[in-house]
């Protein structure tokens, strides 16, 4: 986490702890933001069809720096007053929130499509992998990223 509060970056993070959606939504408070757009993604019940009993992720040693790039990036091309994302590692349960993020600009159409471009470029850029255990005892890898 910045503590310059001058770097719109305010918190990126990757733990094994639950992730608290009070802290990513206060990173990102801004009195010159006019919208803050957060976005949780949770563990669903299934997937493809299929019976989900729980999920582990893990993450390659370059995730931080990767979130970073991508944090930077967003930063660079909307007018992003605060920006906030958080992604648990570790197994998780039905309904636990997997990724947090949040950003807050001047207006609500930045802020919502600059949260779009965070969440999706980060599960699409960032190697964090999901292991996925269906109930009918199957299991498989997920690539949510590149190394």
């Amino acid at each position: 986490m910045s503590e310059n509060h001058d770097d719109p970056i305010r918190l990126l993070a990757i733990r094994e702890a639950p992730l608290s959606l009070d802290e990513v939504h206060a990173a990102v408070g801004d009195d010159a933001a006019g919208g803050t757009t957060v976005f949780v993604g949770t563990v669903r019940d299934h997937d493809g069809g299929k019976s989900v009993a729980a999920l582990e992720y893990s993450c390659h040693p370059s995730a931080g720096a990767e979130m970073r790039r991508i944090a930077e990036k967003v930063v660079a091309d909307f007018p992003v007053r605060a920006l906030a994302a958080v992604h648990r590692v570790g197994r998780l349960e039905i309904g636990d929130a997997a990724v947090i993020v949040a950003v807050s600009c001047p207006h609500r159409g930045e802020a919502f499509a600059a949260a779009r471009r965070l969440i999706d470029d980060i599960k699409h850029e960032v190697p964090i992998w999901k292991h996925q255990v269906f109930t009918d005892g199957e299991e498989e890898w997920v690539g949510a990223g590149s190394c």
